[in-house]
């Protein structure tokens, strides 16, 4: 059984992955390892796992223009999340994922996208349509 989430039209491709999700915050600049792709500031809820290939799902930007352009060198390194899911963005975060061609969508209808989605439940995210379809749960 499929569900879908209804979220403001976003930004990228339509993509599909396996999500990633902590009630926490994202700035590329303070919170990731962009070497290795993980997690590396210690307080953070993913400290120590990988962002490299899943949807992250987080509860919202943080940071300055210094995130957006390591977006787009994240990409260019194959060293970057599929997309961002995220409750409210930023308009920083904006410009470097549509800088990055990576797909981005925040504000959904349903409520708190870090409660709707869990860890490991495989999603398609299309940006362009404002949907992202929860194909298969996750383990609990």
């Amino acid at each position: 059984m499929t569900t879908t989430l209804s979220c403001h039209v976003g930004i990228g491709p339509t993509v599909d992955g396996v999500a990633l999700v902590a009630d926490d915050n994202f700035s590329a600049r303070y919170d990731l390892d962009r070497v290795n792709g993980v997690f590396s500031r210690p307080q953070h809820r993913l400290y120590g796992q990988s962002y490299r290939d899943v949807i992250l799902v987080l509860n919202t930007a943080k940071g300055g223009v210094a995130t957006a352009w390591m977006l787009h060198e994240m990409v260019s390194r194959q060293m970057a999340p599929k997309a961002l899911l995220l409750n409210a963005a930023n308009t920083i975060l904006a410009q470097g994922a549509a800088l990055a061609n990576m797909a981005m969508c925040d504000r959904f209808v349903d409520g708190d996208v870090t409660g709707l989605i869990r860890t490991g439940d495989r999603l398609v995210v299309d940006p362009a349509a404002g949907l992202v379809t929860i194909t298969e749960r996750g383990a609990v």
